[in-house]
């Protein structure tokens, strides 16, 4: 699937493009409309990409972790987000942050996430987040590349292997979102059996707290 990117074929988003800033600003102005569950409608988001490699897989794994520092990750064991080598010979990364999302973005009926919302795309969560940090693993390399509010500030950059596949994504959600959100084992069984193939773990690091020095 290398070589000229004119070739690759469009799925799920367009390779064409690797930014749509015009898209993301429409997404920044709308936040009730988008993320109409605030932070935990974006964590949706982001465990329905993981649900679909673990669907396409017959099965797949995801621990989403919420973290000190307010913000949020949610790692998978899958494939890793595809990324192929161009006529330049650069890696180019599906551009599924910064781009909409052509099966859900504009159209009237799209899949229902787990709290009943519309789904409309990684690049939600990446317009609506102050930073966000895409790392990917694949068979033929690892990558990572750190986001602000959906735009790339920094390039994909590679990152050494461990011998994993598989994709995480960590964001800190913009501060108008960050609400109070406290998932439940029942929240956790829900996404479950709306997503029957994947298994989801949670891990609250909020809840550690260190014993004062004796």
């Amino acid at each position: 699937m290398d070589g000229s990117r004119a070739s690759w074929v469009n799925t799920t988003h367009d390779w064409a493009a690797l930014v749509d800033a015009g898209h993301l600003e429409q997404i920044r102005r709308g936040p009730a409309q988008f993320a109409p569950g605030g932070v935990g409608h974006l964590v949706l988001e982001v465990v329905a990409y993981a649900a679909d490699e673990a669907a396409s897989r017959g099965g797949g794994r995801c621990v989403v972790t919420l973290h000190t520092d307010g913000s949020v990750s949610v790692k998978d064991d899958g494939r890793g987000t595809d990324t192929r080598v161009d006529e330049h010979r650069r890696a180019v990364r599906k551009p599924v942050m910064a781009t909409k999302d052509l099966r859900f973005f504009d159209l009237p009926h799209v899949e229902a996430l787990p709290d009943g919302y519309a789904r409309r795309g990684m690049s939600v969560v990446a317009a609506l987040s102050e930073w966000l940090v895409h790392t990917n693993r694949r068979l033929n390399g690892s990558w990572s590349q750190r986001y602000a509010r959906g735009i790339p500030v920094t390039d994909l950059e590679p990152v050494e292997a461990d011998g994993t596949t598989g994709t995480c994504v960590r964001f800190l959600p913009d501060g108008t979102l960050r609400v109070p959100w406290s998932p439940t084992g029942v929240d956790v069984a829900r996404w479950s059996e709306h997503w029957p193939d994947l298994t989801v773990r949670l891990e609250d690091e909020r809840d550690t707290v260190e014993s004062p020095a004796a």
